[in-house]
């Protein structure tokens, strides 16, 4: 048990890791929206509303529209944590983040998720999402209109409009 929770923990970090240093610049945290998206004042938190889908390994977990904007969030093991943008300096003042959006959907529809947070990186490696754990051969992918996350769920800004999705991924 305890050699199996290292290796998660290991493969969890590494993934992380690679995900926050290996994307493309082209999707950088500060790019403009998508095509019919509405940006708000450079720096504001406005709420904003987005369509939010989790699909897991058997098909869709949760589709809806959530209004939300950057904030504390807590997942299923406690921790509270900032999930504002600001995480590691990706903006200079709070903004509506995927993780939020995740953390407002599991809150006002009743489902629980779960990650790790990373000190280092200020963001969370989340592990599961209405019961659909990762485990060690899988993740969950944080995706804005249909391209993923440069950087964390706590660090990506999202607007008005926006298409984000946790997918479970097969590693």
């Amino acid at each position: 048990m305890r050699h199996h929770l290292f290796r998660r923990t290991a493969v969890a970090a590494a993934l992380l890791g690679l995900v926050l240093t290996g994307a493309p610049a082209l999707a950088a945290p500060g790019a403009a929206p998508a095509a019919g998206s509405t940006l708000t004042a450079a720096g504001t938190n406005t709420p904003v509303k987005v369509t939010l889908t989790v699909r897991g390994p058997d098909g869709v977990l949760f589709r809806g529209k959530i209004r939300t904007k950057g904030h504390d969030v807590t997942p299923a093991t406690g921790g509270t944590q900032r999930c504002d943008g600001t995480n590691g300096g990706a903006h200079p003042s709070a903004v509506p983040t995927p993780t939020a959006a995740l953390d407002d959907a599991a809150r006002k529809r009743g489902f629980a998720w779960d990650g790790t947070w990373y000190p280092s990186f200020e963001d969370y490696f989340v592990q599961s999402i209405k019961n659909v754990d990762a485990g060690a051969t899988a993740y969950w992918n944080i995706s804005v209109n249909g391209t993923s996350t440069p950087v964390g769920g706590c660090q990506f800004r999202i607007h008005a409009g926006d298409r984000v999705a946790f997918t479970w991924t097969a590693l």
